[in-house]
């Protein structure tokens, strides 16, 4: 059976992991880090896509980005990670394959939902133990979205440009968020739209997404059989 299209909306934000094959690590070193930034950097202008968080841990990637137009994170994520992982193999003297097959993405509500995607991207060296803080984790859009650093790969949201009427109110406002844990319950649902490929958000916002999709958008809970879409 041939796989389904990701849900893919332009002007839609997207949380996006793409991991390493077998759980191996993606990154060796920080000049594997900047070479990834880089060619990241280049494929964002050339596809037409506007991040606004990421994180690069030892053997994955989060990116939450906006595609100008349908199809562009297709293409952005195709010839950027094939791109990355020739300079990787090359520089290290190996072959093979990089990725574990295809990269798996959610369509984000931007009510409610897009701020808690942000968190939960720069909050994973946290979870995983590597840092006490997210600001202590150098690879990350935090030290730019918290602190107010420049970073060229980085465009704001409206939700972010809301926190605030000014670059030092925003870089606050969001930070404070950082000051109360994301709800367990929150994570479960990120990480469960994430693995399933639909759209986290309102049943008002999955409902337009079917709309437009022609697709279910609703995860399904653990331990329970598919629903059944009403969608065409």
């Amino acid at each position: 059976m041939a796989r389904l299209p990701r849900p893919d909306l332009p002007g839609i934000p997207q949380h996006i992991v793409q991991r390493g094959n077998n759980r191996l690590p993606c990154f060796l070193d920080d000049e594997d880090r900047q070479r990834y930034l880089q060619l990241l950097l280049e494929a964002l202008g050339r596809f037409g896509c506007r991040l606004h968080a990421y994180v690069l841990m030892d053997n994955h990637v989060h990116l939450l980005m906006t595609p100008g137009e349908a199809g562009a994170v297709s293409r952005l994520m195709h010839a950027f990670a094939r791109n990355y992982a020739g300079l990787f193999n090359h520089r290290h003297g190996r072959s093979g394959t990089l990725w574990e097959g295809r990269y798996k993405s959610c369509l984000v509500d931007s009510d409610g939902y897009f701020l808690a995607c942000s968190r939960y991207i720069e909050l994973n060296p946290v979870r995983a133990w590597m840092v006490a803080e997210p600001a202590d984790h150098p690879w990350s859009s935090h030290r730019a979205n918290a602190g107010g650093a420049y970073d060229p790969l980085l465009s704001a949201h409206s939700c972010y440009l809301a926190l605030g009427p000014d670059p030092e109110s925003r870089a606050a406002a969001y930070r404070s968020l950082f000051e109360q844990a994301l709800p367990d319950e929150m994570v479960g649902e990120i990480r469960r739209y994430l693995r399933q490929q639909r759209a986290l958000g309102s049943d008002r916002f999955r409902a337009w997404v079917e709309a437009r999709t022609g697709r279910f958008a609703t995860a399904r809970l653990p331990g329970r059989p598919p629903l059944q879409s009403n969608c065409p």
